[in-house]
């Protein structure tokens, strides 16, 4: 799949941007992973057919793995990502080692695209509270047009020196220095069900999660998309996943 941009950065000016891209590009995943890899202990290999016999005997199963926190079964099958988002998502985003795999564009070898983060006009500003102990609170109409005045001014000069730099013969991996952490970049995630609800319960807010997690939102934006994807490759195990608080086995 392509993901080529429509214009140079040559001749682009800079775009801003307030929603992130998360798309699944190819997946070999289902509750019948999960199936297949718990009862090969017991019964040897089955069948599919064999396993779709009895659809509540697998949600249990399923259930019980999830609840008990065996989690090898939920690790046989692979989810492959593309995500557009700012660079300091994936610096929080590459904290999640186990079971992942990544690989990002890099400012080395192309120009970087002049595609910028800006929040929108519901992204909460304002912080409360000491740490370990705070809340975002809605910021006032005045603190988001400040903010969003000085990201977009701060991004056209960093860029315009970028380019500057380059029209000069500086390397790129040089000249990207000057470029901000605000700045779009994509790359590919491949990641299993285990490890993707380990993420899902560290980056992501929900109701229904015995363990309180407290993410930045524009990571959680990616979370949710991904979330949104993985839902309806395994239903009853992301099923199995909430109801059993969102605690990742």
């Amino acid at each position: 799949m392509s993901h080529t941009p429509a214009e140079s950065a040559e001749s682009a000016s800079p775009a801003f941007r307030s929603e992130v891209t998360v798309e699944l590009v190819k997946h070999a995943a289902g509750d019948s992973d999960v199936l297949w890899a718990a009862r090969v202990s017991t019964a040897g290999e089955q069948s599919l057919e064999e396993l779709q016999k009895d659809p509540e005997r697998s949600k249990g199963l399923i259930n019980y793995l999830m609840r008990d926190r065996h989690g090898s079964p939920f690790e046989h099958n692979s989810m492959t990502f593309f995500i557009s988002a700012p660079i300091f998502v994936f610096r929080e985003f590459m904290r999640h080692r186990v079971g992942w795999s990544y690989n990002e564009e890099s400012g080395r070898y192309k120009q970087l695209d002049p595609v910028f983060y800006v929040p929108a006009t519901d992204r909460k500003l304002v912080q409360q509270g000491r740490p370990g102990k705070y809340e975002f609170v809605e910021g006032t109409e005045a603190q988001h047009e400040l903010v969003t005045r000085t990201m977009e001014d701060s991004y056209r000069q960093a860029y315009a020196a970028y380019q500057e730099m380059l029209a000069a013969g500086v390397a790129r991996e040089v000249a990207r220095s000057v470029l901000p952490v605000g700045l779009f970049s994509s790359m590919y995630a491949t990641c299993n069900a285990r490890s993707l609800m380990h993420f899902l319960g560290l980056r992501t807010q929900h109701e229904q999660a015995k363990v309180p997690s407290f993410p930045q939102r524009e990571i959680e934006m990616v979370g949710e998309q991904m979330e949104a994807h993985w839902a309806k490759l395994m239903p009853l195990t992301y099923a199995a996943f909430n109801a059993n608080g969102r605690v990742a086995p």
